[in-house]
């Protein structure tokens, strides 16, 4: 919490601008969890300083977004711009900021972003983020600058905005009236827009912060009650619609991810028909042309459960090329491993004319397995240097704790996915040591029950085909 003295009114107020949840840094293909950077990097600091700290998902409104967004981006005493992943909508709100205000701006990103030209003459203070985690010795290390950068943002008075700089005759806009008009006009309008449909759902989306309800989200889909989950996603993404808008339109890509994500797994009416849905939902995301990572490995596994549900080949081929667009953007085990089964998959159904359309594919899905093993190499390794460096370190904190349960869950992911491609390539003494490696990990028994249905398949395929691979794939009895 804020140390607030005095009158509560006077206490500072810093807006943080970023986005939220994981984001997709297009120029690693590496994924960073916002709120992790939000929650252990800024939050803490920004409270011990005695400010108040808000990012736009912890606004409670029940309007748009975007009028308490602008009023923020005008009044905050600071803003702390986040442009890491490259996030547009991040760089757009820091112009608006440097056009209102000509200082107490703080700009900060992951240490590998690549600057636009445009910003190379302004102070960006970097951090190293590793991915879905940060290391507590890079915890401390940033809170320390942010904290000092912060403290001299509050001191000094001179312009940090280029655009105060090099236009000095500006002068900031005041605009308390129109913003109280403004307020009272959102305030009437979503009285009545949110009076009708939305009144109906389960959650109350006007009554939530968007982060409460991202939250609640999250936990239930780690606890896979997939219908709370739904309808939590669903209530995150009526926030700012007006009546007869679509959940997820126009909405953040994150929010449509899990929201799709929920619905297909909630099975609900039925699970073709929830998978259509997911498709659907995705579909505002132009689904055709994005080159988004997560996009594209979501509507790959839509497009695989429906083809293995009987649904038409045409699923089989979408999926095939979802799941190769995911591995080539991305290079990740993931993709590689479902392209590879998908691969299989074809070379035993009637897209193949011939037996050599079947070898190609049995060829390919081969080469595909062989790059996913190397890729697990890799991860194992990243995974060790990360444990070696935390055991270096003298933290022990819940958020040490949180990091280790997520190494164990990426250190059994590896091995399966390894036993998997062994398994594929007809390696099977690799495959069992993998799988034995993989039991020894702590893991939830739905995990290893999902990988055995997973080779179950593959058996199959490969008992129709394999004798056309040289040598033979066979498994031994």
């Amino acid at each position: 919490m804020a140390k607030e003295t005095g009158n509560p009114k006077e206490t500072k107020r810093c807006f943080v601008v970023m986005g939220f949840g994981i984001k997709t840094d297009y120029a690693t293909g590496r994924k960073l969890d916002l709120n992790k950077s939000y929650r252990l990097l800024i939050k803490p600091v920004v409270e011990e300083k005695g400010l108040i700290c808000i990012r736009a998902d912890e606004i409670r409104h029940s309007g748009s977004i975007d009028l308490p967004m602008y009023r923020e981006l005008l009044q905050a005493d600071v803003v702390i711009a986040d442009l890491s992943t490259a996030n547009v909508n991040a760089f757009y709100e820091l112009g608006i900021r440097h056009a209102l205000r000509p200082h107490t701006t703080i700009v900060i990103s992951e240490d590998k972003l690549v600057y636009p030209f445009d910003l190379n003459h302004i102070k960006i203070t970097s951090y190293t983020h590793l991915g879905e985690g940060i290391e507590y010795e890079e915890v401390e290390r940033f809170r320390k600058v942010l904290g000092e950068t912060l403290q001299a943002v509050l001191d000094k008075t001179e312009a940090d905005s280029p655009v105060y700089t090099f236009l000095d005759n500006l002068r900031p806009p005041s605009l308390e009236e129109q913003i109280k008009q403004a307020v009272d006009q959102s305030k009437a309008i979503t009285a009545e827009l949110t009076a009708g449909d939305s009144e109906s759902k389960s959650v109350k989306a006007e009554n939530e912060t968007l982060s409460l309800l991202i939250e609640q989200g999250e936990d239930a889909i780690r606890r896979q009650d997939f219908a709370t989950a739904k309808a939590l996603f669903e209530s995150a993404t009526l926030i700012g619609k007006a009546k007869g808008q679509t959940a997820g339109a126009n909405n953040d890509a994150y929010l449509v991810h899990r929201l799709a994500l929920a619905t297909y797994k909630a099975r609900k009416p039925d699970p073709v028909t929830s998978l259509k849905n997911a498709l659907e939902l995705l579909g505002q995301l132009d689904l055709n042309h994005t080159n988004d990572p997560e996009t594209v490995a979501l509507a790959g596994a839509i497009e695989k459960h429906l083809y293995e549900l009987g649904q038409p080949e045409d699923h089989l081929s979408n999926a095939i090329l979802y799941f190769q667009r995911g591995y080539y953007l991305l290079n990740n085990r993931y993709n590689g491993i479902n392209l590879a089964y998908m691969l299989n998959c074809r070379a035993n159904s009637s897209l193949c004319l011939n037996k050599q359309e079947q070898v190609a594919d049995l060829v390919y899905a081969g080469h595909t397995r062989r790059r996913v093993l190397l890729i697990c190499d890799n991860d194992a390794k990243q995974l060790a240097d990360r444990e070696s460096r935390a055991l270096n370190s003298a933290a022990d904190n819940i958020e040490t704790v949180r990091q280790q349960a997520f190494n164990n869950e990426q250190k059994f992911w590896i091995e399966v996915n390894r036993a998997e491609a062994y398994f594929g390539l007809g390696m099977f003494e690799e495959y069992k040591s993998s799988v034995d490696k993989a039991s020894s990990i702590e893991h939830d028994q739905w995990m290893m029950d999902a990988f055995q249905k997973q080779i179950d398949k593959i058996r199959l395929l490969l008992k129709n085909t394999g004798n056309l691979l040289t040598p033979k794939w066979k498994e031994p009895r």
